[in-house]
């Protein structure tokens, strides 16, 4: 059985479709901060805290785990800057209890999910897995920090890890009723989507004028499905390599800001309404992934490689938003 810690969340639930579909058995832990119920369709939900050290004791004493994907994590960056012992307490020692527990009942796999905001502000076109993580908010330095705990738990334990950096992860699976149901949404293509369902608040374009082909800022998007598909090969590769592994995700290539806009009026028919506001304190211009390594290594084949299709599966997912996504989820550590 493996242990989605998170598993209630975007990725998360995709993460346990994902291996669902594969025959293998899940389970979900979530105390549902961020997360909600009704994405929990494969496997048991544990409600459970990564800050409550003795909830994890009994969750691991009652249940034989052979790995934990874990996803549990406070994850907008403004928020972090504001509240960074929140972030802290959550991300960093929540994941050391858990690490604990999966010691002391002898689970020897982990894969983590990371974040390119370990990176800080981007010194090349690509970033691949050496270039220097020098974060600049509280959050991308709590993923650093727990990859610095991985590689201590490696050497002194034996514990076996990957940490997966993803760059901005999109899309749905509507198909399943999963998708990205965040009450407090700070990513594009879901605030693209609202502008154009006319749900959201006014779409606002963050700076025209960087060094980019249309002036606005060039991101990496990655499908939430093919993120699932590359924990699960870092589940495989975990069971024949031992040691702390990192591993960049996203497709290679990058949109702007503006072609995001343009895709989506395309996919949805309608014209998405926005308005210029200037640029906000310390968006690079340019975040694309080099994955060349988890390719090589893990043997990962992104499936979803062009923007269409990525916004077609959030749209047609947030057109026909279920009911539990309305729910009573809120903004905070989760």
């Amino acid at each position: 059985m493996i242990l989605i810690c998170g598993g209630a969340g975007y990725i998360g639930s995709h993460m346990a479709q994902w291996l669902h579909a594969r025959g293998q058995q899940v389970a979900v832990l979530d105390n549902l901060a961020t997360g909600h119920r009704g994405a929990v369709k494969w496997g048991e939900l544990i409600e459970a805290d990564l800050r409550d050290p003795a909830a994890l004791s009994r969750v691991f004493a009652s249940r034989r785990f052979d790995a934990v994907i874990h996803f549990c994590a406070s994850s907008l960056v403004g928020e972090s800057v504001a509240q960074p012992y929140a972030y802290y307490g959550n991300n960093v020692a929540g994941t050391l209890n858990l690490l604990e527990a999966m010691r002391e009942h002898g689970v020897e796999r982990l894969v983590f999910s990371s974040t390119a905001a370990v990176f800080g502000n981007p010194e090349s076109a690509l970033i691949d897995e050496s270039h220097p993580t020098m974060p600049i908010n509280p959050y991308g330095a709590t993923k650093l920090m727990v990859e610095r705990i991985l590689a201590d738990a490696a050497h002194a334990y034996g514990l076996r890890s990957v940490a997966l950096r993803y760059f901005n992860a999109a899309g749905a699976l509507p198909q399943h009723g999963i998708g990205e149901a965040h009450l407090c949404e700070t990513h594009l293509i879901p605030n693209v989507l609202r502008a154009a369902l006319g749900s959201g608040a006014t779409l606002k374009v963050f700076g025209d004028d960087y060094d980019t082909p249309d002036g606005t800022c060039v991101r990496d998007y990655v499908h939430v499905e093919d993120l699932a598909q590359a924990h699960g090969l870092a589940l495989d590769f975990l069971a024949r390599e031992a040691g702390a592994h990192a591993f960049n995700l996203g497709n290679g290539q990058g949109f702007s800001v503006r072609e995001v806009i343009a895709t989506a009026g395309e996919v949805t028919g309608t014209p998405v309404p926005f308005e210029m506001a200037p640029r906000r304190q310390g968006d690079p211009a340019r975040l694309v992934a080099s994955s060349r390594k988890a390719r090589e290594v893990l043997g990962w084949q992104p499936t979803w490689t062009t923007l269409a299709p990525i916004i077609d599966s959030a749209w047609r997912w947030h057109r026909d938003q279920p009911a539990w996504s309305l729910g009573p989820a809120h903004c905070g550590a989760g």
